[in-house]
């Protein structure tokens, strides 16, 4: 019987930032096997490492949606390694993709994630987008995965917004990004929101943020930031754009374990 782990991620204390489900396997497994979990489980991402001890990496990892697999997830690949923390495997994790291999290392009392910047390019605003967000956009662009940047007035527009699901839908992307820069405790603040990965907002979006970072490093001339990612659960993010990699830190608590009937 498989073990898994629901590992709350981008976060310090239990039931906030992201949570993902983890399970740590020895062996190959079916796909429609795992989207079945995925959505048995009904999280934002659930993620699948098995050990395969290649020249550059030890683990596979894979992340699925409730309805579909994507090329890269923060959340999951931290909750991810902090379940092989708990399970003994020491750091750094060195994990093969679908983005490449991805290296977490443990520094500074957190880990710290080494993904591909994937940077937007300034694009056209959609047709319906802002009466999809309920807000103007002061600058639109395409980034990341077919994903929507979207730079909102402020703060206080990120935090209080209320889109519209099926609008955002409809859009011509995976998922839509809104950014504002940060007015007290945060650098930036975003949101993320991906109605048709069946994901209407994810908590905690650790991709999103390879597309952020570099927004926000070539607007306020800095490479490094802390960010917040402003949905209910909330959750922080340690950003060092370094080249054509963002290094991602963060905290992750597990709150529950145990055994799937399968």
């Amino acid at each position: 019987m498989p073990e898994y782990r629901v590992v709350d991620a981008f976060t310090d204390r239990p039931l906030a930032g992201n949570p993902a489900a983890v399970l740590v396997l020895e062996d190959p497994y079916p796909e429609v096997w795992a989207q079945g979990i995925a959505a048995e489980f009904n999280l934002s991402e659930t993620a699948f490492a098995r050990r395969v001890g290649e020249q550059d990496a030890e683990f596979e990892l894979r992340w699925f949606t409730p309805v579909a697999e994507i090329e890269l997830c923060g959340h999951a690949t931290l909750a991810t390694s902090h379940a092989l923390a708990e399970l003994g495997e020491p750091a750094p994790y060195r994990f093969t993709t679908r983005s490449g291999i991805l290296t977490v290392e443990h520094r500074d009392g957190r880990l710290w994630m080494d993904f591909p910047a994937r940077p937007a390019t300034a694009a056209p605003a959609p047709d319906g987008l802002a009466d999809a967000l309920g807000a103007r956009p002061l600058w639109t662009g395409i980034g990341g995965n077919n994903d929507l940047l979207v730079e909102l007035a402020d703060e206080d527009t990120v935090r209080s917004l209320a889109p519209d699901p099926e609008a955002i839908r409809a859009l011509p992307a995976r998922g839509v990004i809104v950014t504002a820069r940060g007015e007290e405790a945060y650098d930036l603040v975003s949101r993320f929101f991906a109605p048709s990965m069946g994901v209407p907002e994810d908590p905690v979006t650790g991709a999103a943020h390879t597309v952020v970072a570099p927004f926000w490093a070539e607007r306020l001339g800095r490479s490094d930031f802390l960010a917040h990612q402003a949905s209910s659960r909330g959750g922080d993010l340690h950003l060092r754009l370094r080249g054509d990699r963002v290094l991602i830190g963060g905290d992750a608590v597990t709150v529950a374990t145990g055994h799937l009937d399968l």
